[in-house]
């Protein structure tokens, strides 16, 4: 049996929510569709080695690891431990509950990896869209800008007060 053939056909929109732009899959549920198609999976929080902590501190912020294995194939995946609002805890400031609900993240993405919902990542990571250029502005040779205008224009192209007085 191909498990992620099988698992990559699952439709799980019926079980997803929304929060704000991002879209969820339920880690219970992620983990009862993967037993149904593989009895003998499993699932593995790493801790350091050096805390016996099941996340990994450090100045950059706090991340959890988790692996799932079916059939000897192990997929790991890493996620940041995140606010609200999908923003990086400073260490500091991390609690244990934060540290929960990154694993039970982290768990998910590391049964999409092996199919299962793995569609609704997908675009998560595209590269940002390039930044018009200056070219494409159709802005030069505008010769009279408010301060406003002026500012406006500065920050939107990343532009040094040299290169706005040189479109003049």
């Amino acid at each position: 049996m191909n498990v992620f053939k099988t698992l990559s056909e699952i439709n799980v929109n019926g079980k997803t929510e929304k929060k704000g732009k991002f879209t969820y899959l339920s880690w219970a549920f992620a983990w009862a569709e993967l037993k149904k198609v593989s009895p003998t999976a499993t699932s593995k929080v790493y801790h350091d080695e050096n805390t016996n902590m099941p996340y990994f501190a450090s100045k950059a912020g706090v991340i959890v690891k988790v692996g799932i294995t079916i059939d000897g194939l192990e997929h790991i995946n890493y996620l940041p431990v995140m606010d609200f609002r999908n923003a990086s805890i400073p260490s500091e400031k991390v609690n244990m509950m934060d540290v929960n609900k990154a694993i039970q993240r982290c768990t998910v993405k590391a049964i999409a990896l092996h199919g299962l919902g793995l569609y609704i990542y997908a675009g998560e990571d595209l590269p940002e869209a390039p930044k018009e250029t200056l070219e494409d502005s159709k802005l030069k040779g505008c010769e009279k800008w408010t301060a406003e205008q002026k500012k406006a224009v500065q920050t939107k192209y990343e532009l040094t007060e040299s290169q706005i007085k040189k479109l003049k």
